[in-house]
């Protein structure tokens, strides 16, 4: 039971910090700032649900489906940089927080998009996260190891629910014009994170490349 409890306290170190909570809040109160709090909790709870769902998928398969398609993670982090950038700059151009919700189903709409792109993918379940989950359930050879990464991810997950639903006080005391300027030194952060996330998956396709052709 020790063993079960470090290993499960280092493997939630781990994700926190791949994932980190604290640094999601700003981009969240940012993309949801024309929400109302009943749209927000749903927002959070649809985006905690798909990024566990797709953690699982790769955590239990992701070697096998990486195999089966001939991915890498590193051009899985290629493209989470692409979408990241995409994501930065319409942040630092603040357009997400002017759309405009014009009734029911343009909300239900723009909660379903927003929930699966970009907070849960690339930004929950980013390579970062994907890659940990792989690799340790990979070093997880007994039931009980497998199912304290499971229960790992789930209290994480419920940490993660908290620090966003708790991120709307915030939110309101900001007001307009503190969440525009909170949204562009995001976009501006998450911009820098893109061209990292890009080039340290494009480094070892083009050095692999080379090799092939040297």
């Amino acid at each position: 039971m020790k063993e079960y409890f470090t290993l499960g306290l280092l493997w939630f170190t781990s994700f926190f910090t791949l994932i980190n909570p604290l640094g999601i809040m700003p981009v969240f109160l940012s993309m949801t700032a024309g929400l109302n709090k009943e749209a927000r909790r749903k927002v959070i709870v649809k985006a905690l649900l798909v990024a566990f769902a797709i953690l699982m998928a790769f955590a239990f398969g992701g070697q096998v489906l990486f195999k089966f398609f001939g991915i890498s993670v590193d051009s899985f982090r290629v493209v989470g940089g692409i979408v990241f950038f995409i994501v930065g700059y319409d942040l630092l151009n603040a357009r997400l927080t002017k759309i405009k919700i014009a009734d029911k189903a343009q909300l239900e709409q723009y909660v379903e998009d927003v929930s699966i792109t970009p907070l849960a993918i690339p930004i929950i379940a980013g390579p970062g996260a994907i890659t940990n989950a792989i690799v340790l359930m990979e070093d997880a050879t007994s039931i009980g190891l497998q199912t304290t990464l499971v229960v790992t991810l789930v209290l994480l997950f419920i940490l993660i629910f908290f620090v966003l639903y708790g991120a709307s006080r915030i939110s309101k005391v900001l007001g307009d014009t503190g969440n525009k300027i909170l949204m562009k030194i995001m976009g501006l952060i998450v911009m820098v994170i893109a061209v990292e996330f890009f080039f340290s998956g494009l480094k070892p396709i083009l050095r692999d490349i080379f090799m092939i052709t040297s």
